[in-house]
């Protein structure tokens, strides 16, 4: 097999790389962006997972909120394989902490995810939709096939881009209501036995 034909195999066209590196970067960065507004509303949910000491809570916070930062301006600005490697490290380190705290039974705390204005308690649709963000992290790892860009990739960029954003929303969206509902249904069942 011609190393051409491997390389062209292990690569992803320019428009579909630029897309994922764009569309995580700006996921990492309003990510980053609803901690800084929300600090202290973030600071509890990272609490409410009880892998941290109270000791470095504040330090650990600070921590994740920078590493998101400089992953999604790295990832953004840059590119390449180390950021996209770096967002995909990031999303498995959050991945496992909703794991473990599932595993405890865990589900009515808040996921610290979706800023301090909307509560998304844990559940496997957190668990399912990191696995995805993880591929597309993996999958931006691939370098580009080498061919010129045009005006109409460009768009098409900026399409795929803001088509990811509202697949993201609604997602955000939907697995918080299912969290109400399950919040909701456990109430009304808790209530009937009462009864």
């Amino acid at each position: 097999m011609k190393a051409s034909m491997i390389t062209a195999w292990w690569s992803l066209d320019p428009v579909l790389r630029i897309a994922l590196h764009t569309g995580l970067a700006l996921l990492l960065l309003s990510a980053a962006s609803h901690k800084l507004r929300g600090f202290r509303a973030f600071k509890a949910a990272l609490a409410g997972y009880d892998l941290v000491s109270d000791r470095w809570l504040t330090e650990v916070s600070r921590l994740v909120i920078g590493f998101e930062l400089v992953t999604g301006l790295s990832l953004l600005l840059l590119g390449g394989f180390v950021p996209a490697l770096a967002v995909a490290a990031l999303l498995a380190m959050y991945t496992f902490a909703i794991a473990i705290n599932l595993r405890r039974g865990r589900r009515d705390i808040d996921c610290g995810c979706a800023g301090p204005a909307r509560h998304v308690p844990l559940g496997p649709g957190l668990v399912g939709r990191n696995i995805l963000l993880i591929a597309a992290a993996l999958i931006a790892v691939l370098p580009a096939t080498p061919r010129s860009l045009v005006w109409l990739d460009a768009v098409t960029v900026f399409a795929a881009v803001a088509m990811l954003a509202l697949l993201y929303s609604a997602a955000e969206t939907a697995l918080a209501n299912a969290g109400r509902l399950r919040s909701a249904d456990h109430s009304l069942l808790t209530e009937a036995m009462e009864s």
